[in-house]
Parts: structure tokens; C-alpha cells; sequence
């Protein structure tokens, strides 16, 4: 078939080709070049406005850690600011001294333990503060706090509740027939104590869940209400997938925290320079400050923080890796 037998065809091709050319040539002449300039000149007050945060994270925490990292392998003077190189005695002395892993197990049994109970004191204050319709607000306000208590004040205020003999918390348990322990001096109770009163903070952890809370459709609870689910159906069916994000980022912050717990025990036990203090209250964060404050021994303090970041970053890759599987996004099918 020939192009002349088909002349309309001919023409719609060829103003087919003329029309793409034509936008081809449309589109070279719309080159954004202003536009480009534009994004430049938007990226550059980007940067101009964070220029600040970028050079105090450069100066005060990445140079930081690279010095630290310098110094782990050295031996450093703080009074003449030199430093030898050791090489690796520094990590060799942190499988060799018996302190640094009772301050690990100490820790590791206190993630254990105050993670758990965290999210779980965190997500009920939550629940209850979604539910509240009258005065919601105050309820908010009065819940968030304690957050804003001084470290030191929260100390003082649980090392008087806490006492065994006096305090008001063994009070109110005899009230009721039950002897109360020795918060502060057992050793079986030490962890529990800090526990108690790291749970007093919960108000950050709070917030988010709360957040979280309020983004779940309540047409979901209305159908399962319709299905005949029961409330503790509906907490496991529709709640927790749907706030799945917030609990996984809570446990992945609380976890990074929790690595380096220090206010709460060196506050009611290491005030002090004496070593009368309970060895159950001797966390790695605490035996770290000592190790590099006290005695002044920074190449090995280097060596025991780098040693608590890879331990971090190894627990947080396995969180991510095996807690995303449980987290539900919105645009998964």
C-alpha cells in the first residue's frame, strides 16, 4: 500500500512527526533553567538556615567521636593533652576487667526489664488520656509533668519514697499486710528501684503513642463493633497493627536509652565518691564516667564507648531487620 493511495493517513503521520518534533523542541525551549537556578538558590538558604546544627554535629559530636575513636588507642594524659599510642591494650583490658562486665550485665538486664515496662505503662496512660472527653487537656497537661521535672528532683523525691524504713511507698504496702524490701540497699531491688522511677518519665513515650492513637480510623472500631468483637479483640485487631509504627520506633528509642541509663543511678546510689554504693546499681554508663572523670583513664573510657555504640548499632540493625515484619503501613495491600 502506498502513501499516496492513503493521503489522510500520509498527513496525520506527518503532523504526527511535526507535532513531536514540535514538542520535542517545546520541551528543549521549557529547559528549566530559572527553575534550576531557583532550586539552587533554595537549597543554598536550606543550607545556610541548618549551617548551624551542621557545624555544632561536625565540631561537637562527629569530631568528637573521631578524637574519641583517636584516643581509645592510646594512652591519654588530660594535664599535658598528649596522647600515646597503645594500640590495642586498651580493648584488651575491657575483656580483662571484671567491672566492665558486671556494669554490661547490670545494663542488659535493665533494658530487659524497663523497655517492656515502659511502652506498656506508656501505651495504658495513653489509651486512657484517647478515651478522656471532658477537661482532656488538663488530664494532658497534668500527665506531662513529670517529664518536666528536674533529673535531681526526681531523684530526691523517689529517694524518700523509696527508703525501706520510712519511705511512703513500704508505708502504704504495710497498710495492707505486705512488708515492704529494702528498695535501696538490696541488691535483688536495686533495678526494680530505678526501674520505678524511670517509669515516672514516661510522658515523651506517651505522647507519641497518643498521636498515634488518634490517626486510627474509628470507622474500623464501628465495623468490628457491628462484627460483635469485644474490646480486647479490637485492642489486638485493630489497635496494635495500626499504631505498629509508634511502638516500633518507641522500642527502638527506649532500647537506645535504656543502653545508656546514668541520671536515674547515679543519683540515688554514685552522688558520692565511695565505693560503699550496691554493685547492682553499677551500670555501664556510670562505670564509664568513673573509668574517664575519676580516674582519669580516657583512652580506656574511649575504648568502653565505642564498645557500648557497637553493641547499639548491632541490637538496633536487629530491631529494624526483624521488626519491620511486624509493622503495618498504610499503602501495604
Amino acid at each position: 500500500m502506498s502513501l499516496t493511495s492513503q493521503p489522510d493517513a500520509y498527513v496525520e503521520a506527518l503532523e504526527g512527526r511535526a507535532e513531536s518534533g514540535e514538542g520535542k523542541r517545546r520541551k528543549k525551549k521549557r529547559a528549566p533553567k530559572v527553575k534550576t537556578h531557583y532550586n539552587k538558590r533554595e537549597a543554598i538558604a536550606g543550607y545556610l538556615f541548618i549551617s548551624p546544627w551542621i557545624i555544632g554535629f561536625l565540631v561537637f559530636t562527629a569530631g568528637a567521636m573521631v578524637y574519641s575513636l583517636y584516643i581509645s588507642f592510646s594512652n591519654y594524659n588530660l594535664a599535658t593533652n598528649t596522647a600515646r599510642p597503645v594500640g590495642f591494650e586498651n580493648y584488651a583490658r575491657l575483656f580483662e576487667d571484671p567491672r566492665v562486665g558486671v556494669s554490661l550485665a547490670n545494663t542488659l538486664f535493665y533494658v530487659v526489664m524497663a523497655v517492656p515496662l515502659e511502652i506498656i505503662f506508656a501505651l495504658v496512660l495513653a489509651m486512657l488520656l484517647d478515651r478522656a472527653s471532658r477537661a482532656a487537656g488538663f488530664w494532658r497537661t497534668l500527665y506531662y509533668l513529670p517529664k518536666m521535672t528536674p533529673a535531681v528532683a526526681t531523684a530526691a523525691v523517689f529517694f524518700l519514697l523509696l527508703n525501706g524504713n520510712t519511705g511512703a511507698i513500704n508505708q502504704g504496702l504495710r497498710l495492707i499486710g505486705i512488708q515492704g524490701p529494702q528498695w535501696l540497699v538490696d541488691p535483688a531491688w536495686v533495678k526494680p528501684s530505678i526501674v520505678i522511677m524511670t517509669l515516672w518519665t514516661v510522658a515523651g513515650t506517651m505522647v507519641i503513642f497518643l498521636a498515634a492513637l488518634k490517626n486510627v480510623p474509628r470507622e474500623l472500631y464501628e465495623v468490628a463493633s457491628l462484627d460483635g468483637a469485644g474490646p480486647i479483640r479490637k485492642f489486638f485487631s485493630i489497635t496494635l497493627p495500626m499504631i505498629s509504627g509508634a511502638m516500633f520506633f518507641n522500642i527502638i528509642v527506649l532500647s537506645i536509652a535504656a543502653f545508656q541509663v546514668f541520671d536515674q543511678a547515679f543519683l540515688l546510689f554514685w552522688r558520692d565518691q565511695s565505693n560503699s554504693s550496691p554493685e547492682a546499681s553499677l551500670f555501664y554508663a556510670i562505670y564509664l564516667f568513673q573509668q574517664a572523670f575519676r580516674q582519669f583513664n580516657f583512652g580506656f573510657a574511649a575504648a568502653m564507648a565505642w564498645l557500648l555504640f557497637v553493641i547499639i548499632m548491632v541490637i538496633t540493625v536487629i530491631q529494624v531487620k526483624f521488626g519491620n515484619r511486624f509493622v503495618y503501613y498504610e499503602g501495604d495491600r
